[in-house]
């Protein structure tokens, strides 16, 4: 039996009933195409001088990684010539980007996190590419920050790619959750998960410890359960991960289970959280809700959050839905 490449499944997507216009399966390829460019700098590394400090700042003030700049680059270059998008947004960019007046514009609106969890990079840990598709208001000519701001709801389609021991793409129409695998001989990417699905229950959890002390108080009291072990309140003992990249936090989930969690901390209270909701918590909510699990801030739906700016942060509890409901009640109490 042949395998199934990314190319046929969006093909044959789009020709069941129509649920796949052709302006967007244009999309999807071609970000898949620049997801394997990207994999290929971060597969060279040294060998290609990718590592290190790019020596600027994003528009959050952060330090950029060299290979935040060059994931940036390859996605503005390969999506702005194809005629699928009316503009782009970026986590490392303040403001959107317009498509060049020599190119066709599309119906499509496309914001990413070009090399999420880019600090491990140095270090040959897995970073990835997170991206997420809305519907460019009908009549709009030229998309400003407002066009935007739209719930994540709006989203017709979401994914990530995943640069590790295998280079993997998890993408949602809305219909389901599907992964494909890099075969780098073939050069294309192959279904081989075609219903990826989180179970309810885990004994798994993700989070940042060293932030503890900086809490509210729900998240201290359901970590305290789970760190109890056996012996406290649960009844049984849970394992900690954390990666620090959240599409590998994400992909770790989706395969076995397990709740990832950036609360809203006393360090900065006027921010919600640490997370971009536009640009992480649309796209994985989006994923992780189509995958049977939920994702909120710790109060409500994330894909419910109407946005009123481009780099507007969030709380993200996201993964197994018993643990997610069960820490989200904690903050209504």
């Amino acid at each position: 039996m042949s395998r199934i490449t990314l190319s046929r499944f969006l093909i044959e997507q789009q020709r069941q009933g129509g649920t796949l216009p052709p302006e967007l399966r244009l999309l999807i390829e071609t970000i898949g195409r620049a997801c394997k460019a990207i994999n290929h700098a971060v597969n060279q590394g040294a060998l290609a001088g990718v590592l290190g400090e790019a020596g600027t700042g994003n528009i959050q003030g952060e330090a950029q990684k060299k290979m935040d700049v060059i994931a940036n680059d390859y996605l503005l270059d390969a999506n702005e010539w194809g005629g699928s998008l009316a503009a782009m947004a970026s986590e490392e960019m303040e403001l959107p980007y317009h498509i060049p007046g020599e190119y066709p514009k599309g119906d499509y609106l496309l914001m990413f996190d070009p090399l999420d969890g880019s600090s491990n990079i140095d270090v040959n840990i897995s970073v990835g590419t997170i991206f997420s598709v809305l519907r460019c208001p009908p009549g709009t000519v030229n998309p400003t920050e407002a066009d935007f701001l739209q719930p994540g709801t709006r989203q017709v389609a979401a994914g990530y790619a995943l640069y590790g021991p295998q280079t993997q793409l998890i993408l949602t129409f809305g219909n389901g959750v599907f992964g494909f695998t890099l075969d780098r001989e073939q050069g294309a990417f192959v279904l081989t998960t075609p219903n990826m699905r989180i179970p309810e229950s885990t004994g798994e959890f993700a989070i940042n410890m060293s932030n503890a002390r900086h809490w509210e108080a729900p998240v201290k009291r359901y970590v305290d359960e789970l760190l109890a072990g056996s012996t406290g309140p649960r009844g049984r003992d849970f394992n900690m991960r954390w990666v620090a990249s959240m599409v590998a936090e994400v992909h770790r989930i989706l395969t076995r289970g397990g709740i990832f969690m950036y609360p809203k901390d006393a360090r900065d209270p006027e921010k919600p959280g640490k997370l971009r909701l536009m640009y992480e918590g649309n796209p994985m909510a989006f994923i992780v809700e189509q995958a049977g699990g939920l994702a909120t801030d710790g109060h409500r739906r994330i894909l419910d959050i109407q946005p009123g700016k481009l780099h507007e942060r969030v709380a993200v509890f996201l993964g197994s839905r018993e643990e997610v409901e069960r820490v989200t009640g904690y903050h209504a109490e």
